[in-house]
């Protein structure tokens, strides 16, 4: 199983894997305290592409799209943790923004996100 939850407030249990997904570490955030397994930042958007959205709601549409088309791209990275999934039972994706609705993680939730398809989501 793989879920994506915001990096305040997450504790990790026992050998959970958790995994933070932002390009840019979260502010505030101690990396002693975090206690994650791993940073991919390849999995967030390009620099080029966060720039671009710069949280702007009317482009959301328009960035799920080419957002895709990034993440589609990381097929081995997807299948490793794809692997730690099965190994582990759970993996947490750990993102940082406050707008839950319109985050790199959320996208992945979109209709038309198909995670089967991209090969993250089992």
């Amino acid at each position: 199983m793989i879920v994506l939850t915001r990096v305040y407030g997450h504790r990790k249990r026992g050998n959970e894997c958790s995994i933070l997904v932002d390009r840019i570490w979260p502010r505030g955030a101690r990396k002693a305290k975090l206690d994650i397994s791993a940073w991919h930042k390849e999995l967030a958007p390009s620099s080029a592409l966060r720039k671009w959205f710069d949280h702007d709601p009317g482009k959301w549409e328009r960035f799920k799209f080419k957002y895709k088309k990034e993440f589609e791209r990381k097929k081995n990275l997807l299948a490793q943790i794809r692997a730690l999934a099965k190994a582990n039972g759970k993996v947490t994706l750990l993102y940082a923004a406050k707008d839950n609705s319109h985050k790199c993680c959320c996208a992945k939730r979109s209709p038309g996100f198909n995670m089967t398809q991209t090969g993250l989501f089992i």
